[in-house]
């Protein structure tokens, strides 16, 4: 009988968690419909679900069609000073469902850039958690994902990191740092959720014959959990939800094991799904 594993630490993290409860809960309160900044997490199932409860993500660009009083949240990706400075100047009720974490890593990048200090990010540079961050130190960060794209940059800096970024690029690019200035404050700001998921799903995928790894295909945490994975299992695929596993994969014989992970923004009920149908 073929033996399916769920990684100890998969699915929603804290950071998500509120968001979505925050959301949810706004929606009870106020009896209209609620807006998210861009939508509320990356995970289209999630967001779907979202919309049937009346609560639609919209952009930056269209929040004058909002009426006054309207409700507009903060995903947890957070926003840069700029955007959190317009949102207070509106008659919309905003609330801030920015992932403590990252409002942390806001605080340090907005005191020391302040001071004085040039920002280094390790991170995506198009992911909107990365661009929030950038926004607290006027949009002049380097932003790097690996140490050889470290080129000419002040003596005197400050390093953060994404919060689901990986550890193994976190320390390549701060070694780099060490080497090229005089003058480093550096904040390990890797969620520590993010950490223990990394750990666990590297642990599992070395054990088993196939991995699955679910998650939005626009989550930066579900791709390096993929990435990882298919380090130790050639055989690993990266899916949404039950309907992206090939009939093929399951039905494979010389698969004895599969082992199962899935990223900070993938709910309960889309794991249970996935595993269900792999049984």
């Amino acid at each position: 009988m073929r033996k399916i594993t769920l990684a100890d630490s998969a699915g929603f993290c804290f950071g998500v968690k509120r968001a979505v409860d925050t959301a949810l809960n706004m929606k009870e309160k106020y009896n209209n419909e609620i807006y998210t900044l861009g939508p509320l997490i990356h995970n289209t199932d999630v967001v779907g679900f979202l919309k049937e409860n009346s609560i639609f993500p919209i952009e930056l660009d269209n929040i004058s069609r909002l009426k006054e009083n309207d409700t507009i949240i903060i995903r947890s990706h957070g926003v840069s000073e700029k955007t959190l400075n317009i949102l207070k100047k509106t008659d919309l009720n905003v609330i801030d469902a920015t992932c403590p974490y990252v409002a942390n890593i806001h605080k340090k990048v907005k005191k020391y850039y302040d001071l004085g200090y040039h920002i280094i990010i390790v991170g995506d540079k198009n992911h909107p958690e990365v661009i929030g961050i950038n926004g607290w130190c006027n949009d002049s960060a380097v932003i790097l994902k690996s140490g050889t794209e470290l080129g000419n940059i002040s003596n005197k800096v400050c390093v953060v990191s994404q919060t689901t970024e990986r550890q193994a690029t976190w320390e390549d690019v701060l070694t780099k740092v060490i080497k090229s200035c005089k003058e480093i404050v550096a904040f390990n700001t890797i969620c520590s959720a993010t950490e223990v998921r990394q750990k666990s799903a590297e642990e599992l995928s070395i054990k088993v014959d196939a991995m699955v790894v679910i998650g939005g295909f626009n989550s930066s945490n579900t791709t390096k959990l993929y990435e990882i994975c298919k380090k130790n299992c050639e055989n690993t695929i990266h899916v949404e939800n039950l309907l992206g596993i090939p009939d093929g994969f399951i039905e494979d014989k010389n698969v004895k094991s599969i082992g199962v992970t899935a990223g900070a923004s993938t709910p309960d009920w889309i794991i249970k799904e996935a595993i269900l149908k792999m049984k």
